[in-house]
Order: structure tokens, then sequence, then C-alpha cells
């Protein structure tokens, strides 16, 4: 599979977490913390592979660090309801902007 799938997957499960942890801040139970750890790690684990095909920490870094970002930002606006101002949409559009271009690297 291609790195940037492995990015994909690795930011998703990144997503799963992050939605996991703010029903843990909404209703703190140590069943949320269990399931954190583990989907934590099988987002680790997806982005091993991606490391390995890739091999540049500062691209592949980069990206992830940026598709985890989008996906927050998704779940915050689209599952609870979050807001962005106009800052917050500039952001947004210039990280789509940096996975396209860190993805032509």
């Amino acid at each position: 599979m291609n790195y940037i799938i492995w990015l994909i997957i690795s930011a998703l499960f990144f997503a799963v977490g992050e939605f996991l942890s703010k029903k843990f801040a909404l209703n703190p139970k140590f069943l949320y913390v269990a399931y954190i750890l583990i989907i934590y790690s099988i987002g680790v684990l997806a982005w091993l592979p991606a490391i390995l095909q890739k091999n540049q920490l500062s691209i592949v870094g980069t990206m992830w660090s940026v598709m985890s970002l989008l996906t927050t930002i998704l779940i915050g606006v689209l599952i609870f309801n979050e807001r962005l101002n106009v800052a917050g949409y500039v952001g947004v559009a210039f990280a789509f902007l940096a996975i396209i271009l860190l993805s032509q690297s």
C-alpha cells in the first residue's frame, strides 16, 4: 500500500481516539480510557509502514500532523457542533494545501 494510504488509516484511528477523548471528557469512564489506548496504539502501528516506505520524517510527519488536525476539526464541527471562526476556515484551507504540496515531494 502507498504511504499516503497508511497515513490516512493512521489519522482516522487518531480521529477515533480524539472522538473517544471528547466522550471521556463529557462522561469520564475507565472503559473510554481503555478504548482510547487501544485505538491510539493501532494508529501508531499504521504510521510505521508510512515512515518505512517514504523514510522522510519531515514530509510524512507533517502530513500526518495535518491529516490528524483536519480529522479532529471535522469531528469537533460535525459531531460535537463546535464552531470555527474565519481564521479557522483559512487555517483548514492552508492545511489542505499543505497536504497537496507535501504529497508531491
